[in-house]
Protein backbone atom coordinates (compact mmCIF):
# COMPACT_ATOMS: atom_id res chain seq x y z
CA UNK A 1 0.00 0.00 0.00
CA UNK A 2 1.55 3.42 -1.02
CA UNK A 3 -0.80 5.44 1.76
CA UNK A 4 -1.53 9.56 1.03
CA UNK A 5 -3.11 11.94 2.80
CA UNK A 6 -3.96 15.27 1.86
CA UNK A 7 -5.92 17.26 4.51
CA UNK A 8 -6.59 20.79 6.26
CA UNK A 9 -6.75 21.48 10.25
CA UNK A 10 -6.64 23.64 12.56
CA UNK A 11 -3.05 23.52 12.77
CA UNK A 12 -3.00 25.01 8.89
CA UNK A 13 -6.20 26.64 8.26
CA UNK A 14 -7.75 29.25 10.12
CA UNK A 15 -11.46 28.84 11.34
CA UNK A 16 -12.94 30.87 8.67
CA UNK A 17 -11.28 28.06 6.04
CA UNK A 18 -12.59 25.50 8.41
CA UNK A 19 -16.50 26.96 8.60
CA UNK A 20 -16.11 27.18 4.41
CA UNK A 21 -14.33 23.87 4.01
CA UNK A 22 -17.00 21.98 6.00
CA UNK A 23 -18.43 19.26 5.24
CA UNK A 24 -22.01 18.35 5.92
CA UNK A 25 -24.85 16.50 5.00
CA UNK A 26 -24.15 13.91 2.42
CA UNK A 27 -21.04 15.86 0.91
CA UNK A 28 -18.73 13.38 2.92
CA UNK A 29 -20.27 10.88 1.40
CA UNK A 30 -19.80 11.73 -2.11
CA UNK A 31 -16.72 13.21 -1.59
CA UNK A 32 -15.83 9.46 -0.24
CA UNK A 33 -16.96 8.18 -3.56
CA UNK A 34 -15.26 10.31 -5.74
CA UNK A 35 -11.89 9.53 -4.09
CA UNK A 36 -12.28 6.22 -4.70
CA UNK A 37 -13.43 6.15 -7.76
CA UNK A 38 -10.47 7.91 -9.08
CA UNK A 39 -8.68 6.17 -11.51
CA UNK A 40 -5.14 6.77 -8.94
CA UNK A 41 -6.92 5.19 -5.31
CA UNK A 42 -7.55 2.00 -4.57
CA UNK A 43 -8.93 2.62 -1.29
CA UNK A 44 -10.39 5.61 0.65
CA UNK A 45 -11.58 6.66 4.11
CA UNK A 46 -12.30 10.38 5.16
CA UNK A 47 -11.83 11.63 8.40
CA UNK A 48 -13.94 14.73 9.08
CA UNK A 49 -14.42 15.81 12.48
CA UNK A 50 -15.09 20.11 13.91
CA UNK A 51 -11.65 20.98 13.04
CA UNK A 52 -10.09 18.71 10.32
CA UNK A 53 -10.64 17.29 7.04
CA UNK A 54 -8.68 14.65 5.94
CA UNK A 55 -8.79 12.24 2.93
CA UNK A 56 -6.61 8.85 3.23
CA UNK A 57 -5.98 6.96 0.19
CA UNK A 58 -3.76 3.97 -1.31
CA UNK A 59 -2.69 5.58 -4.54
CA UNK A 60 -0.53 3.97 -7.33
CA UNK A 61 1.24 7.70 -8.36
CA UNK A 62 2.04 10.53 -6.00
CA UNK A 63 1.55 13.32 -7.67
CA UNK A 64 -1.54 12.03 -9.57
CA UNK A 65 -2.57 11.14 -6.45
CA UNK A 66 -1.94 14.61 -4.59
CA UNK A 67 -3.73 16.48 -7.71
CA UNK A 68 -6.89 14.66 -7.55
CA UNK A 69 -7.29 14.52 -3.86
CA UNK A 70 -6.77 18.50 -3.41
CA UNK A 71 -9.05 18.81 -6.38
CA UNK A 72 -11.94 16.89 -5.18
CA UNK A 73 -11.30 18.41 -1.72
CA UNK A 74 -11.41 21.85 -2.93
CA UNK A 75 -14.73 21.35 -5.00
CA UNK A 76 -17.04 19.37 -2.43
CA UNK A 77 -16.00 21.87 0.04
CA UNK A 78 -16.67 24.68 -2.19
CA UNK A 79 -13.31 26.39 -1.18
CA UNK A 80 -11.29 27.81 -4.73
CA UNK A 81 -8.90 25.04 -4.93
CA UNK A 82 -6.10 27.77 -5.47
CA UNK A 83 -6.85 29.20 -1.65
CA UNK A 84 -7.17 26.24 -0.04
CA UNK A 85 -3.95 24.79 -1.64
CA UNK A 86 -1.89 26.88 0.70
CA UNK A 87 -3.83 25.44 3.84
CA UNK A 88 -3.46 21.62 2.87
CA UNK A 89 -0.57 19.53 3.74
CA UNK A 90 0.44 16.36 2.18
CA UNK A 91 2.12 12.89 4.13
CA UNK A 92 3.20 9.61 1.76
CA UNK A 93 3.85 6.60 2.80
CA UNK A 94 6.22 6.38 6.57
CA UNK A 95 5.21 9.85 7.23
CA UNK A 96 1.09 9.33 6.30
CA UNK A 97 1.46 6.42 8.92
CA UNK A 98 3.06 8.66 11.67
CA UNK A 99 0.84 11.63 10.90
CA UNK A 100 -2.24 9.17 11.53
CA UNK A 101 -0.94 7.22 14.57
CA UNK A 102 -0.20 10.25 15.72
CA UNK A 103 -3.40 11.78 15.24
CA UNK A 104 -4.94 8.72 16.89
CA UNK A 105 -3.07 9.53 19.84
CA UNK A 106 -4.19 13.32 20.49
CA UNK A 107 -0.96 14.79 19.30
CA UNK A 108 -2.43 17.08 16.58
CA UNK A 109 -5.58 17.44 18.53
CA UNK A 110 -6.49 21.15 19.43
CA UNK A 111 -6.68 20.24 22.99
CA UNK A 112 -3.08 17.41 22.94
CA UNK A 113 -4.35 14.29 24.14
CA UNK A 114 -8.13 14.46 24.10
CA UNK A 115 -9.56 10.94 23.64
CA UNK A 116 -11.99 11.53 21.68
CA UNK A 117 -10.35 11.30 17.97
CA UNK A 118 -10.30 7.69 18.72
CA UNK A 119 -14.39 7.39 18.47
CA UNK A 120 -14.19 9.64 15.32
CA UNK A 121 -11.04 7.06 13.40
CA UNK A 122 -13.61 4.34 14.40
CA UNK A 123 -16.61 6.12 12.81
CA UNK A 124 -14.36 7.17 9.70
CA UNK A 125 -13.28 3.73 9.11
CA UNK A 126 -16.67 2.10 9.87
CA UNK A 127 -18.50 4.82 7.68
CA UNK A 128 -15.40 3.78 4.22
CA UNK A 129 -16.29 0.20 5.22
CA UNK A 130 -20.21 0.87 4.72
CA UNK A 131 -19.33 2.21 1.66
CA UNK A 132 -17.13 -0.13 0.02
CA UNK A 133 -14.32 2.71 -0.04
CA UNK A 134 -11.85 0.65 2.39
CA UNK A 135 -9.97 -2.54 1.31
CA UNK A 136 -7.84 -4.68 3.58
CA UNK A 137 -4.77 -2.31 3.49
CA UNK A 138 -7.03 0.60 5.28
CA UNK A 139 -8.80 -1.93 7.66
CA UNK A 140 -5.34 -2.46 8.59
CA UNK A 141 -4.43 0.94 9.20
CA UNK A 142 -6.74 2.15 10.94
CA UNK A 143 -7.08 -0.95 12.87
CA UNK A 144 -3.69 -0.23 14.51
CA UNK A 145 -3.74 3.58 14.36
CA UNK A 146 -6.79 2.69 16.95
CA UNK A 147 -4.46 -0.10 18.71
CA UNK A 148 -2.01 2.43 19.03
CA UNK A 149 -4.13 5.66 20.40
CA UNK A 150 -5.10 2.86 22.96
CA UNK A 151 -1.36 2.07 24.07
CA UNK A 152 -1.04 5.71 24.42
CA UNK A 153 -3.63 6.48 26.89
CA UNK A 154 -3.05 3.41 28.67
CA UNK A 155 1.07 3.11 29.15
CA UNK A 156 1.23 7.46 29.77
CA UNK A 157 -0.65 10.31 31.62
CA UNK A 158 -1.28 11.96 28.72
CA UNK A 159 -5.08 10.45 29.32
CA UNK A 160 -5.04 12.14 32.31
CA UNK A 161 -3.95 15.12 31.11
CA UNK A 162 -5.58 15.24 28.06
CA UNK A 163 -9.08 16.92 27.91
CA UNK A 164 -11.92 16.51 25.73
CA UNK A 165 -12.68 20.15 23.52
CA UNK A 166 -16.10 20.20 25.62
CA UNK A 167 -14.15 19.97 28.98
CA UNK A 168 -11.54 22.38 27.74
CA UNK A 169 -14.10 24.71 26.57
CA UNK A 170 -16.12 24.48 29.46
CA UNK A 171 -12.99 25.80 31.97
CA UNK A 172 -12.51 28.60 29.56
CA UNK A 173 -16.16 29.45 30.13
CA UNK A 174 -15.87 28.95 34.00
CA UNK A 175 -12.61 31.31 33.90
CA UNK A 176 -14.64 33.96 32.25
CA UNK A 177 -18.19 33.21 33.71
CA UNK A 178 -18.03 31.91 37.09
CA UNK A 179 -18.30 28.04 38.31
CA UNK A 180 -20.48 25.25 36.06
CA UNK A 181 -22.41 23.89 39.52
CA UNK A 182 -25.51 25.44 39.18
CA UNK A 183 -25.94 26.95 36.12
CA UNK A 184 -29.48 26.97 34.16
CA UNK A 185 -27.98 25.52 31.04
CA UNK A 186 -29.35 25.08 27.35
CA UNK A 187 -27.68 22.88 24.95
CA UNK A 188 -28.94 23.08 21.16
CA UNK A 189 -28.21 19.70 19.36
CA UNK A 190 -28.40 16.17 20.19
CA UNK A 191 -25.33 14.56 18.29
CA UNK A 192 -22.30 12.85 20.19
CA UNK A 193 -20.82 16.19 20.67
CA UNK A 194 -23.58 17.73 21.72
CA UNK A 195 -24.66 14.45 24.24
CA UNK A 196 -21.11 14.54 25.25
CA UNK A 197 -21.31 17.86 26.54
CA UNK A 198 -24.68 17.82 28.24
CA UNK A 199 -23.70 14.59 30.28
CA UNK A 200 -20.63 16.92 31.02
CA UNK A 201 -22.60 19.34 32.16
CA UNK A 202 -24.36 16.95 34.79
CA UNK A 203 -20.69 15.77 36.14
CA UNK A 204 -20.21 19.02 36.66
CA UNK A 205 -23.67 20.08 38.81
CA UNK A 206 -26.08 21.27 36.45
CA UNK A 207 -28.95 20.48 37.82
CA UNK A 208 -31.32 22.59 35.17
CA UNK A 209 -30.72 21.31 31.81
CA UNK A 210 -32.77 21.90 28.44
CA UNK A 211 -32.20 19.86 25.13
CA UNK A 212 -32.82 21.48 21.88
CA UNK A 213 -32.90 19.05 18.74
CA UNK A 214 -34.12 19.36 14.81
CA UNK A 215 -34.75 15.89 15.63
CA UNK A 216 -37.36 16.07 18.87
CA UNK A 217 -37.19 12.24 19.24
CA UNK A 218 -33.66 12.26 20.03
CA UNK A 219 -33.81 15.16 22.28
CA UNK A 220 -36.21 12.74 24.10
CA UNK A 221 -33.84 9.86 24.13
CA UNK A 222 -31.05 12.15 25.32
CA UNK A 223 -33.26 13.18 28.41
CA UNK A 224 -34.05 9.90 29.42
CA UNK A 225 -30.11 8.97 29.49
CA UNK A 226 -29.82 11.80 31.47
CA UNK A 227 -32.75 11.39 33.73
CA UNK A 228 -36.26 13.78 33.98
CA UNK A 229 -35.10 15.29 37.06
CA UNK A 230 -32.00 16.80 35.60
CA UNK A 231 -32.85 17.27 31.95
CA UNK A 232 -36.09 18.14 29.95
CA UNK A 233 -36.66 18.82 26.17
CA UNK A 234 -37.17 22.26 24.47
CA UNK A 235 -38.87 23.04 20.69
CA UNK A 236 -35.82 24.30 18.67
CA UNK A 237 -38.25 27.13 17.87
CA UNK A 238 -38.54 28.35 21.23
CA UNK A 239 -34.28 28.70 22.07
CA UNK A 240 -34.16 32.64 21.34
CA UNK A 241 -37.16 33.16 23.77
CA UNK A 242 -34.88 30.55 26.31
CA UNK A 243 -31.83 32.55 25.96
CA UNK A 244 -32.87 34.92 28.95
CA UNK A 245 -33.67 32.19 31.45
CA UNK A 246 -30.35 30.08 31.00
CA UNK A 247 -26.77 31.13 32.40
CA UNK A 248 -25.06 28.93 29.72
CA UNK A 249 -25.50 27.72 26.31
CA UNK A 250 -24.05 25.02 24.58
CA UNK A 251 -24.00 24.84 20.63
CA UNK A 252 -23.17 21.67 18.08
CA UNK A 253 -25.57 20.80 15.43
CA UNK A 254 -24.45 19.79 12.00
CA UNK A 255 -26.30 23.04 10.32
CA UNK A 256 -24.91 25.10 7.46
CA UNK A 257 -26.16 28.19 8.76
CA UNK A 258 -26.44 30.50 11.74
CA UNK A 259 -28.29 29.01 15.01
CA UNK A 260 -28.42 31.35 17.84
CA UNK A 261 -28.65 35.03 16.42
CA UNK A 262 -26.46 37.78 17.40
CA UNK A 263 -30.19 39.98 18.28
CA UNK A 264 -31.53 37.35 19.78
CA UNK A 265 -28.67 37.01 22.48
CA UNK A 266 -29.05 41.27 22.62
CA UNK A 267 -32.32 40.77 23.24
CA UNK A 268 -32.22 37.74 26.22
CA UNK A 269 -29.03 39.61 27.70
CA UNK A 270 -31.47 42.97 28.29
CA UNK A 271 -33.86 40.98 30.36
CA UNK A 272 -31.17 39.05 32.62
CA UNK A 273 -30.66 40.05 35.81
CA UNK A 274 -28.19 36.87 36.56
CA UNK A 275 -24.64 39.13 37.94
CA UNK A 276 -22.33 36.70 35.35
CA UNK A 277 -22.26 37.40 32.04
CA UNK A 278 -24.70 35.02 29.50
CA UNK A 279 -21.77 32.48 28.34
CA UNK A 280 -21.96 30.62 25.09
CA UNK A 281 -19.73 27.71 24.09
CA UNK A 282 -20.10 26.77 20.30
CA UNK A 283 -18.19 23.83 19.10
CA UNK A 284 -19.71 23.89 15.50
CA UNK A 285 -18.21 23.86 12.37
CA UNK A 286 -19.24 25.84 10.74
CA UNK A 287 -19.93 27.64 13.88
CA UNK A 288 -23.50 27.37 14.84
CA UNK A 289 -23.05 31.04 17.22
CA UNK A 290 -23.50 34.40 15.56
CA UNK A 291 -19.89 35.92 15.44
CA UNK A 292 -21.00 39.17 16.11
CA UNK A 293 -22.30 38.50 19.48
CA UNK A 294 -18.13 38.54 20.59
CA UNK A 295 -19.39 42.21 20.29
CA UNK A 296 -21.94 42.28 22.93
CA UNK A 297 -21.66 43.36 26.19
CA UNK A 298 -22.14 40.63 29.04
CA UNK A 299 -21.66 37.90 27.19
CA UNK A 300 -19.00 35.15 27.00
CA UNK A 301 -19.12 33.59 23.69
CA UNK A 302 -16.32 30.72 23.25
CA UNK A 303 -15.70 29.19 19.90
CA UNK A 304 -13.08 27.11 18.41
CA UNK A 305 -11.64 30.05 16.77
CA UNK A 306 -11.35 31.12 20.46
CA UNK A 307 -10.11 27.93 22.17
CA UNK A 308 -7.33 27.30 19.63
CA UNK A 309 -5.46 30.95 20.57
CA UNK A 310 -6.42 29.62 24.45
CA UNK A 311 -4.49 26.44 23.94
CA UNK A 312 -3.11 26.57 27.44
CA UNK A 313 -4.03 23.80 29.18
CA UNK A 314 -1.94 21.11 27.48
CA UNK A 315 -0.27 17.51 29.12
CA UNK A 316 3.34 17.71 30.62
CA UNK A 317 6.58 17.59 28.16
CA UNK A 318 7.38 14.58 29.64
CA UNK A 319 4.37 12.54 28.44
CA UNK A 320 4.25 14.17 25.27
CA UNK A 321 7.83 13.08 24.60
CA UNK A 322 6.41 9.82 25.74
CA UNK A 323 3.78 9.34 23.57
CA UNK A 324 5.74 10.54 20.48
CA UNK A 325 8.57 7.87 21.23
CA UNK A 326 5.25 5.07 21.14
CA UNK A 327 4.15 6.45 18.19
CA UNK A 328 7.78 6.03 16.41
CA UNK A 329 8.36 2.83 17.44
CA UNK A 330 4.62 1.97 16.43
CA UNK A 331 5.44 3.72 12.91
CA UNK A 332 8.65 1.48 12.28
CA UNK A 333 7.11 -1.74 13.12
CA UNK A 334 4.03 -1.26 11.05
CA UNK A 335 6.31 -0.34 8.15
CA UNK A 336 8.44 -3.58 8.92
CA UNK A 337 5.33 -5.56 8.84
CA UNK A 338 3.91 -4.41 5.72
CA UNK A 339 7.11 -4.72 3.30
CA UNK A 340 7.73 -8.06 4.70
CA UNK A 341 4.10 -8.75 3.83
CA UNK A 342 4.66 -7.22 0.58
CA UNK A 343 7.23 -10.57 -0.32
CA UNK A 344 4.81 -13.29 1.64
CA UNK A 345 3.30 -14.39 -1.80
CA UNK A 346 6.98 -14.00 -3.84
CA UNK A 347 8.10 -17.14 -1.07
CA UNK A 348 4.91 -18.82 -0.90
CA UNK A 349 4.66 -18.44 -5.02
CA UNK A 350 8.81 -20.27 -5.19
CA UNK A 351 7.93 -22.74 -2.35
CA UNK A 352 5.11 -24.12 -4.95
CA UNK A 353 6.85 -23.86 -7.47
CA UNK A 354 9.66 -26.25 -6.16
CA UNK A 355 6.80 -28.26 -4.50
CA UNK A 356 5.11 -28.60 -8.13
CA UNK A 357 9.29 -29.63 -9.22
CA UNK A 358 9.43 -32.26 -6.90
CA UNK A 359 6.24 -33.73 -7.37
CA UNK A 360 6.85 -33.66 -11.47
CA UNK A 361 10.11 -35.55 -10.74
CA UNK A 362 9.10 -38.01 -8.45
CA UNK A 363 6.12 -38.80 -10.97
CA UNK A 364 9.13 -39.01 -13.75
CA UNK A 365 10.98 -40.97 -11.28
CA UNK A 366 7.54 -43.33 -10.90
CA UNK A 367 7.08 -43.96 -14.38
CA UNK A 368 10.82 -44.93 -14.66
CA UNK A 369 11.25 -47.30 -11.74
CA UNK A 370 7.82 -48.92 -12.00
CA UNK A 371 8.48 -51.71 -9.66
CA UNK A 372 10.52 -49.47 -7.23
CA UNK A 373 8.76 -50.59 -3.72
CA UNK A 374 6.99 -48.39 -1.30
CA UNK A 375 9.56 -48.07 1.42
CA UNK A 376 11.93 -46.97 -1.18
CA UNK A 377 9.93 -44.60 -2.84
CA UNK A 378 9.00 -43.12 0.75
CA UNK A 379 12.12 -42.45 1.70
CA UNK A 380 13.25 -40.72 -1.75
CA UNK A 381 10.30 -39.07 -1.46
CA UNK A 382 11.64 -37.74 1.82
CA UNK A 383 15.02 -37.27 0.72
CA UNK A 384 14.11 -35.08 -2.15
CA UNK A 385 11.61 -32.79 -0.24
CA UNK A 386 14.06 -32.32 2.56
CA UNK A 387 16.84 -31.35 -0.03
CA UNK A 388 14.90 -28.57 -1.51
CA UNK A 389 13.58 -27.07 1.92
CA UNK A 390 17.07 -26.75 2.79
CA UNK A 391 17.67 -25.01 -0.25
CA UNK A 392 14.98 -23.16 -0.03
CA UNK A 393 15.14 -21.98 3.82
CA UNK A 394 18.51 -19.95 4.11
CA UNK A 395 16.92 -17.37 1.55
CA UNK A 396 13.53 -17.00 2.19
CA UNK A 397 14.11 -16.37 5.53
CA UNK A 398 17.30 -13.95 4.68
CA UNK A 399 14.68 -12.07 1.62
CA UNK A 400 12.15 -11.66 4.11
CA UNK A 401 14.67 -10.11 6.87
CA UNK A 402 15.93 -7.42 4.48
CA UNK A 403 12.25 -7.24 2.73
CA UNK A 404 11.19 -5.89 6.50
CA UNK A 405 14.08 -3.03 6.26
CA UNK A 406 13.12 0.34 3.87
CA UNK A 407 13.59 -0.25 0.18
CA UNK A 408 13.18 -4.06 0.66
CA UNK A 409 10.38 -4.38 -2.03
CA UNK A 410 13.14 -4.69 -4.52
CA UNK A 411 13.98 -8.46 -2.63
CA UNK A 412 10.70 -9.61 -3.83
CA UNK A 413 11.29 -8.34 -7.59
CA UNK A 414 14.95 -9.95 -7.50
CA UNK A 415 13.46 -12.69 -6.03
CA UNK A 416 10.86 -13.25 -9.17
CA UNK A 417 13.49 -12.72 -11.80
CA UNK A 418 16.00 -15.37 -10.37
CA UNK A 419 13.32 -17.73 -10.21
CA UNK A 420 11.46 -16.81 -12.94
CA UNK A 421 8.48 -17.42 -11.20
CA UNK A 422 5.26 -16.87 -12.94
CA UNK A 423 3.05 -12.97 -11.86
CA UNK A 424 0.10 -15.05 -12.23
CA UNK A 425 1.04 -17.66 -9.48
CA UNK A 426 2.73 -14.39 -7.05
CA UNK A 427 -0.50 -12.63 -8.02
CA UNK A 428 -2.96 -15.88 -7.11
CA UNK A 429 -1.34 -15.58 -3.34
CA UNK A 430 -2.28 -12.37 -2.40
CA UNK A 431 -5.55 -12.38 -4.37
CA UNK A 432 -4.47 -9.48 -6.49
CA UNK A 433 -5.34 -10.01 -10.14
CA UNK A 434 -2.48 -9.57 -12.91
CA UNK A 435 -2.18 -5.59 -13.48
CA UNK A 436 -4.75 -4.62 -11.37
CA UNK A 437 -4.95 -3.89 -7.40
CA UNK A 438 -7.02 -5.91 -4.39
CA UNK A 439 -10.46 -5.51 -4.33
CA UNK A 440 -11.67 -4.45 -0.90
CA UNK A 441 -12.52 -7.21 1.60
CA UNK A 442 -15.16 -7.11 4.33
CA UNK A 443 -14.53 -6.48 7.84
CA UNK A 444 -16.17 -4.98 10.37
CA UNK A 445 -14.42 -2.49 13.49
CA UNK A 446 -12.93 -4.07 16.08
Amino acid sequence: MSLLVVGLSHRTAPVGVLERAALTGEVPTRLLHDAAASSTVAEAALLNTCNRIELYADVDKFHAGVAELSLLLAHHSGVDLEELTSHLYVHYEDRAVHHLFSVACGLDSMVVGEGQILGQLRDALAKAQDEHTAGRGLNELFQQALRVGKRAHSETGIDKAGQSLVTFGLEQVAAGAGEIAGKRALVVGAGSMSSLAAATLVRSGVTDLLIANRTPARAERLVEILGPDVARTLDLAKVPEALADVDLVISCTGAAGVVVRAEDVAAAVATRTADTPLALLDLAMPRDVDHAVHELDSVLLVDLESLSHAHAASPGAGDVDEVTRIVADEVTAFGAAQRAARIAPTVVALRAMASDVVAAELGRLDSRLPDLDERSRAEITQTVRRVVDKLLHAPTVRVKQLAAEPGGASYADALRELFDLDPAAVHAVSGTPVGGRPQPPGGGVR
